[in-house]
């Protein structure tokens, strides 16, 4: 079986967002490093309050979907609709923003470290208008998998250890998407395999990661080729986000917190905003047990 090699990698950079939260930004917009069907990672990762504590005041979305995973800390979150919740240490929140919402993120009073990650997922261009929704996902929600001193925290998708197809609380999308949280000991591996021919990427956040004698910093993006074998391995102790999905193959008009195919799109958007159209349907909240939403 074709075991998967890296293919490029890059080196996240600073930046800052919403109202003056520092990030280490990886973005896909360009052509030259579009991660189809992802758009977008974003980094959270401080011990001093000051880089994160303003937060990310009400702003809009359409078009696309986020999703919010926390290591450490807590964020609240609101709509303009009046739903509320909160994405706690080893919990998640898949937001599909779709026609449109206008919501805020904001640290939880009290907080002082915060490690946490933001995807943009693409949607296609027939779901890019539909209903707003919320899933959130507690700790004991995500799938979590122990194996040989790894440790495998499954969001999104499938994957195959040792034989077994271990499968996340979220199913069922088009774009198909994988999103897990791997730990690796030191001097440990661990052999993965994909279940379907999907894209696939991997962000070093802590330690270093070598696939096919490709070592991987924390801190870097590394893009895989095609395979349907993975095989990590770790000098020390580290932990990377391994992602990926179905793309989409389409034409991608970004403009702010708006994705959408065109142009047109975009300017009809940001119309919408400006008149107060942005918002049309309820937002629904979805339980962990809607799991293929």
């Amino acid at each position: 079986m074709q075991q998967r090699k890296v293919m490029k990698s890059v080196t996240a950079r600073p930046a800052t967002d919403g109202a003056g939260v520092s990030i280490n930004r990886l973005s896909g917009f360009s052509s030259m490093m579009r991660m189809d069907p992802f758009l977008m990672l974003d980094e959270i990762k401080s011990d001093n309050p000051d880089d994160f504590i303003a937060g990310f005041p009400p702003h809009p979305h359409r078009g696309f979907e986020t999703v919010t995973y926390m290591r450490k800390g807590s964020f609240s979150h609101k709509d303009s609709m009046g739903n509320e919740g909160s994405i706690s240490s080893g919990g998640a929140q898949w937001m599909t923003a779709g026609s449109g919402v206008i919501h805020s993120e904001m640290p939880v009073a009290g907080a002082d470290a915060m490690h946490g990650f933001q995807f943009w997922l693409n949607l296609p261009a027939r779901d890019k208008m539909q209903q707003p929704q919320y899933l959130d996902l507690e700790k004991d929600d995500i799938t979590r998998v122990d194996y040989q001193g790894a440790s495998i925290r499954l969001i999104a998708g499938e994957l195959e250890l040792a034989g077994d197809t271990i499968t996340g609380p979220v199913t069922g999308k088009t774009t198909q998407p994988l999103l897990a949280d791997v730990e690796l000991p030191a001097q440990g591996s661990l052999n993965l395999a994909y279940p379907d021919p999907i894209s696939s990427q991997f962000y070093v956040y802590q330690g270093a990661v070598e696939v096919a004698g490709e070592t991987v910093p924390a801190g870097h993006l590394a893009w895989l080729g095609e395979g349907q074998h993975l095989t990590l391995e770790a000098a020390n102790d580290s932990g990377l986000l391994l992602f990926g999905g179905k793309p989409l193959n389409e034409p991608v008009a970004h403009y702010g917190p708006y994705v959408m195919n065109t142009q047109q799109e975009i300017e009809q958007a940001i119309r919408d905003y400006q008149q107060g159209k942005l918002v049309r349907d309820p937002v629904v909240t979805l339980s962990a047990v809607n799991r293929d939403q």
